[in-house]
């Protein structure tokens, strides 16, 4: 609660010209002891006579959020009956290629359509034919007919095989979206054909998650807005028990720590600036006190841990930069593990002085810089929900906006990060790779044993991998096995990057340490080889560049990726 309060307090200290500059961060060398305590500057202090431009910062356009953040509420049930017996508004039937094959009387040869199929007369089999519906992926049709209990029936194609996590996810979204376009209250889900489904709990959680984030859609900052009328999911044929509700309540947890993480990504800069996203990590650890704590440092306790990269980012800037720690201890005993989870958090990047400019630059985009922090976040959200023993979870950002002003970091200045060693700043806008070495640093010192952290970092990992998958940079075999394995799960995308030593001569300095981004080609691996830098030796380490699949071009939003990859991280790390 303390937290909040301080956070809350600490976004309306209006921020000046940094009594610090380049010159003086590159002299702290020396290593600190970590003050984790928090203090707030009083409203007299130097900063005070700014207090009026910081407000009209913090209030620009006038935009207002919703007060309170709150997931869809769906009510998620189990059943085994015949599906024909189901009363509803809509019976949801995902099918693959291989179920939609006919006999040659044109009537369909799977159990589950056939039946359905003769209790409407064989409508059903000549829609699918005159629609042209093949069961691909992405196809769907609905059709309201007499003759079953529920009011609509529609077929949803899977492709060739319905075998991962991605299908099982994707029908759950399409069934919802269906839903609401039919105004829909309640549906049932069922698959025509269960082969290939080793593990009925997980594929009936995949599709209460689909479910969730098919009826969602973010209306914050619209005038005017419907609420879905979906209430109740009846998913049919996969089973029942305790162990399968206990399945479907994980899904929904991670699912609101999902629809979190997109929601803060959506925000616009000028509602989530450093200090409202420091206020909103707050919030989640006052929700779930009895496991997380925060701890939000200010301008000048970030001084005192001598994180001069971070705060040469943050400089130019009238919102003051907040570094936000959120700690979960698990629930009846001590931890095995520690681990952090480190989230590049740029709430705004216009580039500094190497300002983002021309076709492709997406500089109105660069709200989704902070993609990293609400991954990281978002995973808190669900962890605190969720509650898993024996492992102990640090969660980092450090928040800050890249601006441009006569106190901003200039090319060719030299900062010195938390752990002593000096950067030539080349390109204003490598800013996120600054920020993450003294974040790295900073969870190394907290005795963790695993790090993983995740950036927006480099548009060369979007032309390497596109817009769905995320670089994965790691010199831990195990570690690499233990994320991919996550991975299958979530049904998330990710692949592995080299980590070519070679690539570090670009990034050598004739005056410092190293600089801060070397040439274009293999730029990618370049910023993870710098990362690597403020790393523990002992610590295995994970970088992921996300900024391909971290916003959905198609859909003009969020797409709240890596969250649920994440939960899965943690929970395969405790007991």
């Amino acid at each position: 609660m303390v937290a909040s309060v301080v956070s809350l307090a600490s976004s309306y200290i209006a921020v000046t010209s940094p009594s610090y500059s380049s010159s003086f961060l590159s002299k702290l060398r020396s290593a600190p002891s970590l003050r984790l305590s928090f203090t707030v500057s009083p409203l007299c202090s130097r900063r005070g006579r700014h207090m009026a431009h910081t407000i009209a910062r913090a209030t620009l356009g006038l935009t207002k959020i919703s007060p309170a953040f709150e997931a869809p509420k769906l009510t998620f049930a189990t059943k085994e009956i015949d599906v024909t017996e189901w009363k509803g508004d809509l019976l949801a039937v995902g099918v693959t290629e291989k179920d939609l094959a006919k006999d040659q009387n044109s009537k369909f040869e799977n159990p589950i359509l056939k039946k359905l199929d003769s209790h409407l007369g064989g409508v059903l089999a000549e829609v699918s034919t005159e629609e042209d519906f093949t069961g691909k992926s992405g196809q769907s049709t609905v059709v309201r007919l007499p003759g079953l209990c529920s009011k609509r029936v529609g077929l949803f194609g899977l492709g060739q095989s319905a075998t991962s996590t991605a299908s099982f996810k994707g029908l759950g979204e399409a069934a919802a979206a269906a839903a609401k376009t039919a105004q829909a209250s309640d549906i049932a889900i069922v698959l025509a054909s269960s082969e290939g489904v080793s593990e009925k709990s997980c594929t009936a959680s995949a599709i209460a998650s689909g479910a969730v984030l098919g009826i969602y859609e973010d209306n914050r900052y619209k005038s005017e807005s419907k609420k879905p009328a979906l209430k109740s999911v009846d998913i049919l044929g996969l089973g029942t028990g305790p162990e399968l509700e206990k399945k479907l309540k994980y899904a929904q947890d991670v699912a609101s720590g999902i629809i979190f993480g997109k929601e803060l990504v959506n925000s616009p800069a000028n509602v989530l600036t450093p200090g409202k996203l420091a206020e909103e990590a707050s919030n989640i650890a006052s929700l779930y006190s009895d496991v997380l704590s925060a701890k939000i440092l200010n301008e000048e306790q970030c001084k005192d841990l001598k994180m001069g990269s971070y705060l040469a980012v943050a400089a130019a800037s009238a919102n003051p930069p907040h570094f936000i720690h959120l700690t979960y201890k698990p629930p009846g005993g001590p931890a095995k593990l520690k681990l952090a989870l480190v989230g590049k958090g740029l709430t705004f990047d216009s580039g500094g002085y190497n300002i983002k400019t021309g076709p492709g630059c997406s500089i109105e985009l660069m709200k989704f810089d902070m993609g990293g922090s609400a991954a990281v976040l978002g995973a808190a959200k669900a962890i605190g929900q969720i509650k898993p023993s024996g492992v102990e979870v640090h969660f980092i950002v450090a928040a800050c906006e890249n601006m441009i002003s006569g106190t901003g970091m200039r090319p060719g200045d030299i900062v010195t990060a938390s752990n002593g060693k000096t950067i030539e700043v080349n390109n204003t806008d490598a800013e996120g790779r600054l920020t993450l070495a003294d974040a790295l640093v900073y969870a190394c010192n907290q005795g963790v044993d695993k790090i993983v952290d995740l950036a927006t970092l480099t548009g060369a990992c979007i032309v390497a991998l596109g817009p769905s998958i995320a670089g994965v940079f790691t010199p831990s075999d195990d570690l690499a096995k233990e994320v991919f394995a996550a991975s299958e799960i979530s049904g998330e995308k990710f692949w592995r990057m080299p980590m070519e030593e070679s690539y570090w001569e670009t990034m050598k300095s004739g005056v410092a340490d190293m600089v801060n981004t070397g040439g274009r080609q293999g730029g990618a691996i370049s910023a993870a080889l710098f990362l690597k830098q403020f790393v523990d030796e002992k610590v295995q380490w994970m970088h992921i560049d996300m900024a391909g699949p971290v916003w959905s071009d198609k859909k003009r939003t969020a797409t709240g990726f890596a969250v649920s990859t994440l939960v899965e991280w943690v929970l395969k790390n405790s007991s």
